[in-house]
């Protein structure tokens, strides 16, 4: 029979072995190579590599940008401004897309400034 003595070492040899799985594991999970599992920074696409979401104005500027997606979310319809390669854009929904439009056209006299 076995002393506790001998359990003990063999359950620190186990902690040991999955402590060392584990930082392989991590190491390997946040080095710097191409087939990592982490996502990886965000990069700056062209205006239609987006998703699902579509371009609808292109701002001179910041302040315009929000100033039209704050109109756009004021009306109910879900606007991200977004800073592209080809520049800013103010992008919305398919399905929101003309309604979009028609208010952008015809704005409301309430209209966030």
């Amino acid at each position: 029979m076995q002393s506790s003595n001998e359990y003990s070492v063999l359950w620190g040899l186990a902690v040991f072995a999955v402590m060392g799985v584990f930082i392989l594991v991590l190491r390997w999970a946040y080095s710097d190579r191409k087939d990592s599992l982490l996502s990886r920074r965000p990069r700056t696409g062209k205006e239609h590599e987006y998703g699902l979401m579509v371009p609808l104005a292109a701002p001179a500027n910041r302040a315009e940008g929000q100033e039209i997606a704050a109109t756009l979310q004021a009306a109910g319809i879900r606007a991200a401004l977004v800073a592209t390669q080809d520049g800013l854009r103010v992008m919305v929904w398919p399905e929101d897309l003309a309604r979009a439009r028609a208010l952008l056209l015809n704005p409301p006299d309430d209209a966030p400034a």
